[in-house]
């Protein structure tokens, strides 16, 4: 019987097919006898990542596959990967060789000696780098870091890092209370223990990817935003309801232009052009709730069009909401003064939670998003 290995290192992967052999053979090489595995967790890379990692694990049963498919999100991975282990150490790093993972056997040393639950490899503590990073990268790293302090209540250093070791059981303590938003698990895990966390950084200089290209796009920030809004608002209104809310407000300015083009500029009937501008209003809702909102869920082929579809369906059936509770209101309440007005919010207040909430089980719910992807 194979005794389970005493570390596991869990790598998350996107198109990092030409980083997984160098980065097996990196670790081949720094921990030698020690009883370990990686586990790479893949999002379905349309470059064979997934294939090729198969091949290595028929011939290395050190190497493991978790092959996620109709899912995405680096969170995410990470936390399937960590919960696929049973090894007692359980270490986070990139594919990208941009982790110094000469430094796991310290980090190993370090947890196995000391009454800690984490290590974090920090580029902010004495002996840490950035390496070669532009000014406006580390200008935003800077950011972030101000702003995870909002929200953190430990002194750590280096709170944006994807570089850590953990005791196993620290997993199972938090996995039920993370966000899985974004990209910044190690972040997400401190916010969520019920508890002060003992931890230690250790230094070390961020490297230069070696092939692939960055995963660093508009979208990191939006998706940090919303797992900092999980951590702080998310208890009383769901974190997606926020872009949600924002998007539709933004669709209101949408439908009042083209309204204003048909009616008043090209002298279409009002009806005409309030149709077509409800119309467009929603398109534009959908298109940007999709790339934003459900970015991890996004639908693409086929899966857009009954997207789209069922998107306008809800919120067809939302405005009607709207305009009934309003007008309900509006006739049940005193005339004059502010009430027409609060009549008016109360109503789309309740078409917005009414299209959140279908558009979330109908539109985006994990099974569309599945069938979407394949």
């Amino acid at each position: 019987m194979t005794a389970c290995p005493v570390l596991s290192v869990v790598v998350p992967t996107f198109n990092e097919r030409d980083n997984i052999a160098p980065l097996i053979q990196r670790l081949q090489g720094i921990l030698g006898d020690l009883h370990w595995e990686v586990v790479f967790v893949d999002d379905d890379s349309p470059d064979g990542t997934a294939g090729l990692v198969r091949e290595l694990a028929a011939r290395d049963a050190r190497v493991r596959l978790v092959h996620r498919v109709g899912r995405r999100g680096l969170a995410g991975a990470c936390i399937e990967g960590m919960l696929a282990t049973t090894a007692p150490y359980v270490a986070v790093m990139d594919a990208d060789l941009q982790h110094d993972a000469r430094l796991l056997p310290e980090m190993l040393r370090t947890l196995q000696a000391e009454d800690l639950d984490l290590v974090v490899g920090s580029r902010h503590v004495a002996g840490g780098s950035l390496g070669t990073w532009s000014e406006d990268r580390q200008l935003a790293s800077r950011v972030a870091t101000r702003l995870s302090q909002l929200v953190l209540k430990a002194d750590l250093k280096d709170p944006m890092s994807g570089f850590f070791m953990l005791r196993r059981e620290l997993i199972d303590e938090v996995v039920r209370d993370l966000s899985g938003i974004g990209f910044k698990i190690l972040l997400d895990i401190f916010i969520s223990a019920k508890r002060p966390l003992r931890f230690k950084e250790l230094p070390y200089t961020f490297g230069v990817r070696v092939a692939g290209s960055s995963k660093l796009d508009s979208m990191v920030a939006t998706e940090y935003i919303l797992m900092l809004l999980d951590k702080t608002v998310g208890r009383y209104i769901p974190t997606r309801f926020i872009p949600f809310a924002f998007i539709g407000g933004l669709g209101v300015f949408v439908h009042m232009g083209v309204l204003w083009v048909l009616f008043r500029g090209l002298g279409a009937s009002f009806v005409a052009g309030q149709t077509a501008a409800t119309l467009v209003a929603m398109t534009f809702n959908f298109f940007l709730n999709n790339f934003f909102t459900y970015r991890d869920r996004r639908l693409r082929g086929w899966g857009l069009l009954r997207g789209w579809l069922s998107f306008t369906l809800a919120c067809s059936v939302g405005a009607v909401a709207n305009v009934g509770i309003a007008t309900y209101l509006f006739h049940a309440t005193p005339a004059g003064g502010v009430w027409w007005v609060i009549s008016a919010i109360a109503g789309i207040i309740v078409g917005a939670v009414w299209n959140y909430a279908v558009t979330a089980v109908y539109t985006w719910n994990q099974g569309s998003a599945a069938a979407s992807a394949r």
